[in-house]
């Protein structure tokens, strides 16, 4: 890797930390020039703005994330065991969150509502994508026989992922992961309720 590319990857990697962590109005570019030891000049060289750099550190931050998910999900057999899979990935959020600073769709989606559409729209992509992901597994249990093919996927994917996310909000919140496992273990009592019945 050239170094103004090691350079540039330093600070997508280090500010997608901070962001994560500080959230995007709170993190200045002074910040990203500690964190990376760069120069003013040297940021402003790569990126024009932070909010260039907030896209490009959001971009990375979900790559991270759906590689953990990616990894998780192969290692798992059933479409049920794939999608707790995912789940597990966010299982202690408060003490081992899969990024510091916790999930960054949630964090994302959270802060930049309606005051940064740029990242609102990265963040609904990202979001697109989770739910795309938990239907295509459940529309493999489907043909696999594992799930029920009278199953409204696309309601039950809405449902998983919002109970995901909610559940890593309510333990980043309170401070108790306790909740993602609640969820988790609810999540996996309805799933079995669409799996076909034997003879």
């Amino acid at each position: 890797m050239r170094r103004e590319d090691a350079a540039r990857q330093l600070i997508v990697m280090k500010s997608a930390e901070l962001f994560n962590v500080k959230g995007y109005a709170a993190t200045s570019i002074q910040d990203i020039m500690e964190a990376t030891g760069l120069t003013k000049g040297a940021v402003y060289r790569r990126f024009p703005s932070k909010d260039e750099i907030a896209g490009e550190a959001f971009d990375y931050a979900g790559r991270v994330l759906m590689e953990q998910v990616t990894s998780a999900v192969g290692r798992a057999d059933t479409a049920i065991d794939k999608i707790m899979a995912i789940c597990h990935v966010h299982v202690d959020p408060v003490n081992h969150p899969p990024i510091k600073g916790g999930c960054p769709l949630l964090n994302t989606a959270v802060e930049c509502d309606d005051t940064m559409p740029i990242l609102r729209e990265k963040a609904l992509a990202a979001y697109q994508e989770l739910l795309r992901l938990v239907q295509g597994i459940l529309e493999q249990g489907v043909s696999a026989g594992e799930i029920r093919g009278d199953a409204d996927l696309e309601a039950l994917s809405s449902f998983i992922v919002s109970s995901l996310e909610g559940s890593v909000m309510a333990s980043r919140l309170s401070r108790d992961s306790k909740h993602v496992g609640i969820v988790m273990r609810q999540l996996r009592v309805l799933l079995s309720t669409y799996t076909p019945r034997k003879e």
